[in-house]
């Protein structure tokens, strides 16, 4: 039978292949440029709308003669169909083509925005942003997805830091200019405001995304996970944006132990499927330590800056005084500083990596928060507004090099749910550091309280503790940092490598190791080579591979090869195929000399593949 199959290097039972097809250009074509730009400016657009909802709450409420507590659940709504449908896009973008994602997205989009237009009455109103939410949740692991599959690896930082800006800018806007529009006019301005200009990208996008093919091996949909990903992640949400309000305390512990029991189910469900090769959400991402490390630091920064966003303008209204649009125009200039930031930081990320930039963000964001536990009535306003600047900027210093180390380690495979992942786990972490920060600081201001300090001296006091309990929470992520690592600069492929069978995973022996010596050694002397090399070997076909290739002497134009057959091709067809391929120049050929490759293949479903190649200048 001859020598053992060696697999290269691997993770998470994906092996890399030194013969991946088709490696990316080192620049971005123009097309490929126009699609990135549509991508970014709808996630903005689904972003800002994201973000303009709760100043116009009180305008809601009067119109349609509701209670608060019913009206933040266009918000809450929002919220919980974004946690739903996200972890269900891994399967979306592996299984559709971008351009059918791409529509899906923004025709549900657009559509809710013009039934929210157009609502008479509060249940359509909600109802409509739940369709708003279910294209908005689509949008940015779809862009994460795409840049990772267009851009080459040296230049992913300075392209993924423009989501950053996406990120940051679109937040930091849009309480601004939904106090604009209302100022003009009805609440329903701020949604005829965005329909025209998601329109124009619903069309914009359908001429410019090219008509790419899905993927054929994409697992089927699994309808047990559909319902057990509401059941997780449903629940989880709705549970952590009560804790901290005025709902009974079972309520949200209910909410979240629900949500709990759902996760487990979920994860157990998948580990099954991945059995199978057939998981609706890969978790075989967290088999790769960068990924894992990364993930684990994006999710403390998201609760770092999600409780941060809510916790200062409770402090800046009710300690300091200041008006909401006072303090909306106070937090601007951090989050337009942050997104602009995002671009530059990634072009440093491509030249030095991401440890030389998270370490030193990390441990500022970290005496931010120690400067934040120690306002004082007297401080003056201007200095809260410094510190925030500088937290943002520190933020934009994070986030660009976690999320292009995080999906740059993994296979092209993998990009999908990797992205769904990240996504899930900003919407998680966000509700999770609400929570924290809402919690701590009603305790602790309860606790004042009843010592007999004032109100306004009580809130202060347990916005310290809440700074604080965020500070510890702060040192993990400032330790991981210390673990993150450049994923390697070598192009990747739009190929991903299949799962290698575990029924045929080889296994190295004293014995087989002395024989490939010793057969290497014979092959020197001979002048030939062999190699055994396992070529897109995934768990629906068991297919085996060699090549020989005939020594390069001048005047020698032939090589002979054995290799395997793509497993999708096999699976289709079990008659003779011819493939054409560039192959490299031989050591000693002359300068002219760039033979060209023409394989003839003959392959049966399960069976070893041999091809004859013959290679002609």
């Amino acid at each position: 039978m001859g020598d053992p199959i060696v697999p290269p290097r691997s993770r998470g039972g994906f092996p890399m292949s030194p013969l991946s097809p088709a490696p990316l250009p080192d620049r971005l074509n123009r097309g490929d440029r126009s699609v990135i730009t549509i991508l970014l400016i709808a996630a903005f657009v689904v972003i800002l709308n994201e973000t303009t909802m709760n100043v116009a709450l009180p305008r809601i409420m009067a119109d349609f003669q509701v209670p608060e507590r019913t009206a933040q659940w266009l918000t809450t709504a929002f919220l919980l169909t974004m946690a739903v449908i996200i972890p269900i896009t891994g399967w979306l973008l592996q299984r559709f083509p971008t351009r059918a994602v791409f529509t899906l997205a923004m025709s549900l989009f657009s559509a809710g925005t013009l039934a929210a237009l157009l609502a008479p009455q509060f249940p359509l109103l909600l109802a409509a942003r739940v369709v708003q939410a279910s294209g908005t949740a689509v949008m940015m692991p779809l862009l994460m997805t795409t840049i990772m599959t267009l851009v080459p690896p040296h230049h992913r930082g300075k392209v993924m830091g423009n989501i950053s800006l996406v990120i940051s800018v679109a937040p930091a806007v849009g309480p601004t200019l939904s106090g604009l529009l209302l100022h003009l006019g009805s609440w329903r301005l701020i949604f005829g405001f965005v329909l025209p200009i998601a329109l124009l990208m619903l069309v914009l996008g359908r001429r410019g995304l090219r008509a790419s093919s899905s993927d054929a091996t994409a697992p089927p949909l699994d309808l047990i996970s559909i319902p057990l990903t509401a059941l997780a992640f449903g629940p989880l949400i709705y549970g952590l944006s009560l804790t901290g309000t005025e709902a009974p305390f079972w309520e949200p512990m209910l909410a979240i132990g629900i949500g709990v029991a759902g996760l487990l189910a979920f994860v157990a469900r998948q580990l099954v499927l991945q059995g199978r090769d057939e998981a609706f959400l890969d978790l075989r991402t967290f088999t790769f330590p960068t990924f894992s490390v990364a993930l684990l630091m994006m999710a403390i920064a998201m609760m770092a800056m999600f409780g941060s966003i809510i916790m200062l303008p409770l402090l800046l209204q009710n300690v300091y005084g200041l008006e909401p649009l006072q303090v909306g125009l106070m937090m601007l200039p951090g989050g337009i500083a942050m997104g602009l930031l995002g671009p530059i930081v990634g072009r440093l990320y491509d030249k030095v990596g991401p440890r030389v930039l998270v370490v030193p963000a990390s441990l500022v964001v970290l005496g931010v928060f120690g400067a934040f536990a120690l306002l004082t009535p007297s401080t003056p306003w201007w200095a809260v507004m410094v510190a925030h600047i500088v937290m943002s900027i520190s933020f934009a210093f994070l986030f660009t090099p976690l999320f292009t180390v995080a999906l740059g380690v993994l296979p092209p495979r993998l990009y999908s749910h990797g992205s769904a992942m990240i996504g899930t786990v900003q919407q998680v972490a966000g509700a999770a550091g609400t929570s924290l920060f809402v919690t701590v600081f009603a305790m602790q201001t309860a606790v004042a309280e009843s010592a007999g300090q004032p109100t306004p001296q009580a809130m202060l006091t347990g916005s310290h503790w809440a700074f604080l309990g965020a500070g510890a929470v702060w040192t993990a992520a400032v330790i991981t940092a210390f673990f993150l690592r450049r994923p390697p600069r070598t192009p990747t492929t739009r190929q991903a490598p299949h799962r290698w069978p575990t029924s045929r995973r080889p296994s190295l022996t004293p014995a087989s190791l002395t024989s490939r010596r010793a057969g290497r050694m014979s092959q020197r002397a001979r002048g030939t080579s062999t190699m055994r090399v396992p070529r897109s070997m995934g768990s629906r076909s068991d297919c085996v591979s060699s090549c020989t290739i005939g020594s390069a002497r001048p005047g020698s134009d032939t090589a002979t090869v054995n290799r395997t057959l793509d497993p999708q091709a096999a699976s289709t067809t079990s008659s003779p195929r011819f493939i054409s391929a560039p192959w490299m120049r031989p050591a000693s050929a002359g300068p002219t000399s760039m033979p060209h490759i023409t394989r003839r293949c003959g392959m049966t479903r399960g069976a070893s593949a041999s091809a004859v190649a013959t290679a002609s200048e």
